[in-house]
Formats: C-alpha cells, structure tokens, sequence
C-alpha cells in the first residue's frame, strides 16, 4: 500500500474512532438532563438547585477543557481518551447510587436533610464527572489538526463534530425511553401521587398539568437507568478507544502533514513562546472564546432545561420531549456538514464569517418558536426549534476549527482549551440564570416563565452575531504567518 493510501486509511480511521468515542462522552454527561424531571418529582429538588449545579459542573467542565487542552499537545490521545471515558462511566455508576449513599449518610430516606444531602452528593460527583469529561475534545482536537490539512479541516472536521450531536441525540432517544418505560408503576398510590403533585406545585383538581403528576409516578425511581445503562455503554466505548486508536502520522511511520511540528523540544523554551504569541497573544482566539460564550448560553440552554421545559411548557410527554431534542440534534448534524462544506467551498475557510450568517438564522428561528402560539402543531414546533439547531450546531462545530487553524495543529488543543473555557462559563447563564430565573417566575406567572427566557437567548444569538463580525476581516489561518518565520 502506497504512503498516500495508508495516510488516508489512518486518517479515516483517526476520524470514526476519535468520533464513536467522543459521542459516548456525552452519554455520560447529557444523560442527567433527562433524569431532572425524575428526582424534581420525587425528592421536590427545586429548578434553582439544578441550576446551581449545572453552573459549578459547567464551569469546572471548561477549566478541565483548558488544563487538558494544555497537556493534550504533548499527550498520547489514545491513553488520554481512554482513560477519560472510562473513569466518567464509573462516576455515572455512582450516580445511580445517590439516593441510596445520602440513605446511608442520613439515615433518612426523604425530608430536607436527606434532600439536601442527596444534592451535595450529585453536585460532589458531578464536578468529578465534568472534570473527567474534559479529558474528550482537547485529544481529538489535537489529533484531526495532525491528520487533516487546513484546506480540507472545515469539511472533514465538521464531519467528526457530528459526533456531538450524535451522542446527545441518541442519549436523548434512550433517556427518554427510559423514563418513558421503566421505574415501578405509583401512580395508583395517592401519597405518593400527592407527594409529587406538591413538589411540582400542582393544584391536584388541575387535570390537564395532573397528567404530567401521574406519568412521573407511573415511572418511579426510572431516572437512575438514565445513568446506569449509559455507563454500560461508555465502559464498553472506552476499550473500543484503546483498541483502535493511534496517535500523530508520526507514531504509525507516517509523514506528518507540517514542518512546524519539529521545531524546538516539547515543552521548552521556544515551545512555550510558541503558545504565548498564537495562542494567549492572538486577537483572534479571544474574540472566537467570547463568541463561543454567547453560542453555548443558546445551545446549553436547550439541551439542559429541554426536556423540563417541553414538559412543563408546551405539555409533552418525558418520551416526547427526548424525540423533540434528538431531532435538534439531528437537523444540528446537518447544519455542521453544511456550514463545513460551506465554508470550504464559498468562503475559502474563513469560518468565522460562516458563523455570523449562523447567529442571524439562530436569531430568527428562536424568535419564531416564541411567537408560536399555545396549542400549535407539535410537527410544526418541533421543526421550527430544530431549525435553530440547524443555525446554532454552525457556529458550536466551526469555533473549534477557526481557532485550531488560527494556533496552527501546533496549539489546536490549546487554543481549543482556552476557547472552550469561554463556551462553558455560559452556565453561569444557562445553568442557575434558568434555574433561578424560572423558580422566581413561576411563582409571579408560571405560564410565561419560559417564555422570557427563550427572549433573553434571542437577545443572546444577536450579540454572538455582532461579536463574530469583529473578526470578519481575518485570515482563514495562521500557518502561513508561522512558516514565514
């Protein structure tokens, strides 16, 4: 086999595995979204402890992007991925777990101290979980920089970023089955049909929102298969990892793809100065990381409160609402391979100019899901939400790929670490601004709660879109500035 044949068959290769296996990741990290409803039901853990939660876990989840994006540059991907995911599918065995350890520690199995503690426990592994998870993107952003060249990372790198609405997609598919089927059938047992009834503040003479009671208790304790059974899945992904993944051209006998990989030692001196000057010192990364800050506060925002939101709001079934986000994700795969290929093919791999035509299509689709009024055909709301994540997934699969080509596949991991710090400290917003903000709402007008909150991301999608357009008159990437020194 010819040098350029076995480059291919190992860079398609490096594609799929890095793909599988960066998917399972969210298995172990969106699956708790789908588990919400199931412990707000039955231990009354309020949305603002949730949000509280995810903002800590979100938070944590960007600085581990940015510490594993440091080390990733000069890390074996295949350990690094490996290792990751598997110590993330333990973390999810436990969290099945954590009703009965707050049991164990309490001594209870109900009341605010039992509540309490079972909400320290889940935010403790939580964090450890998050941590873990930043042990996925940095490798594989690292590794497709070695293997794809600049001219075709658009193309193919959006390729691979549907991982990441594979994954959620599928785990939204099986959560939302889960909950929809499993768990031990309450719902003829009136205290515990009135427990819920309370901890959801439902008036039991309301019958339409009684509905959504008696589905939670016809499907008691479910929310813990929502971890088990994706972290059976993840366990069996991570040895699927070690099997079939490889590192750089370099460790297969292969040509690397820039010269720029040999110059200086890993890790000393000029390789430092290196990541100062294109990394820490480059405009362009920092306005990439202050975009992504608005666009994951939009994509984060429905896929963690999704499911509670289609519920609560619009009146669907836990099962229906795990098919409204897995659509999302799936129009969210095509919007990557169109904006990828567009970007290629039409704007000469300035994605940056790809994502400020995204936020203007994020912006108007959400404001259309707004203005559709109460009782609208679920087929016609369902497309209308998925169509802004048609726009949103652009912007999610192309800052990745703008700031790998702007450090050069020297710094990808860096550069994404640093622009991944931004993208996650939106669950300062998306995590307890939701939570608190639809607590506080419900109980002033619990009707239009959502509501403000799908304005304020709007008004979120519009700033993202001004703030790409700063960057407009960049270049596609900063090897060539590199080579020239």
């Amino acid at each position: 086999m010819s040098e350029t044949k076995l480059f291919k068959y190992w860079q398609w290769r490096t594609i799929i595995t890095t793909m599988v296996g960066y998917a399972l990741f969210y298995f172990v990290r969106k699956n708790f979204s789908f588990a919400i409803p199931g412990l707000s039901a039955e231990y009354g853990i309020t949305k603002t402890s949730f949000g509280v939660i995810m903002t800590i876990v979100t938070v944590v989840y960007g600085v581990s992007r940015f510490l594993n994006g440091l080390v990733a540059d000069r890390l074996n991907a295949r350990y690094h991925m490996a290792i990751g995911l598997f110590l993330c599918a333990i973390a999810n065995y436990a969290f099945g777990f954590g009703a009965d350890i707050s049991t164990f520690i309490t001594g209870e199995s109900s009341g605010p101290q039992f509540t309490n503690t079972m909400v320290l426990i889940f935010g403790i592994i939580l964090i450890l979980n998050n941590f873990l998870q930043g042990s996925g993107f940095p490798p594989c952003a690292r590794l497709l920089t070695h293997w794809i060249p600049p001219q075709e990372l658009a193309t193919k790198m959006s390729v691979w970023n549907t991982s990441h609405s594979i994954g959620a997609s599928l785990v939204a598919i099986l959560c939302g089955y889960i909950m929809g089927t499993l768990g031990t059938n309450l719902s003829a047992n009136p205290e515990i049909v009135s427990t819920i009834a309370g901890y959801l503040n439902v008036d039991m003479a309301d019958q339409a929102r009684m509905q959504s009671v008696l589905e939670s208790a016809a499907h008691y304790g479910a929310w813990r298969w929502c971890f088990w059974i994706p972290a059976t899945i993840a366990l069996a992904g991570s040895l699927g990892i070690f099997i079939f993944l490889r590192d750089t051209p370099s460790s297969v006998g292969l040509t690397e793809l820039h010269t720029i990989n040999k110059k200086g030692k890993e890790g000393g001196a000029e390789y430092k100065a290196f990541i100062r000057e294109h990394v820490f010192r480059n405009k362009w990364i920092w306005i990439l990381g202050i975009a992504n800050f608005f666009v994951y506060i939009v994509r984060f925002a429905v896929l963690d409160w999704g499911p509670t939101f289609l519920k609560e709001a619009r009146g669907m079934s836990l099962s229906g609402a795990g098919w409204t986000v897995a659509v999302f994700e799936i129009f969210g795969i095509v919007g990557m391979l169109a904006t990828g290929y567009a970007t290629d093919k039409w704007l000469k791999g300035k994605a940056h100019r790809t994502c400020f035509y995204c936020m203007i299509g994020v912006a108007l689709f959400m404001t259309l899901f707004l203005l559709l009024p109460r009782g609208t055909n679920a087929a016609l709301m369902i497309v209308v939400l998925a169509m802004a994540g048609f726009f949103i997934y652009g912007p999610q699969a192309l800052i990745g790929i703008a700031a790998a080509n702007q450090a050069t596949n020297r710094a990808a991991a860096t550069a994404n670490g640093l622009v991944g710090l931004f993208g996650y400290a939106s669950g300062l917003v998306s995590g307890i601004g939701v939570g608190f903000f639809v607590d506080m709402m419900n109980r002033v007008n619990p009707t239009k709660s959502w509501d403000y909150v799908f304005m304020g991301m709007i008004a979120i999608a519009i700033v993202g879109m001004f703030t790409f357009l700063l960057m407009w008159n960049a270049k596609a990437d900063g090897y060539g500035d590199v080579e020239k020194k």
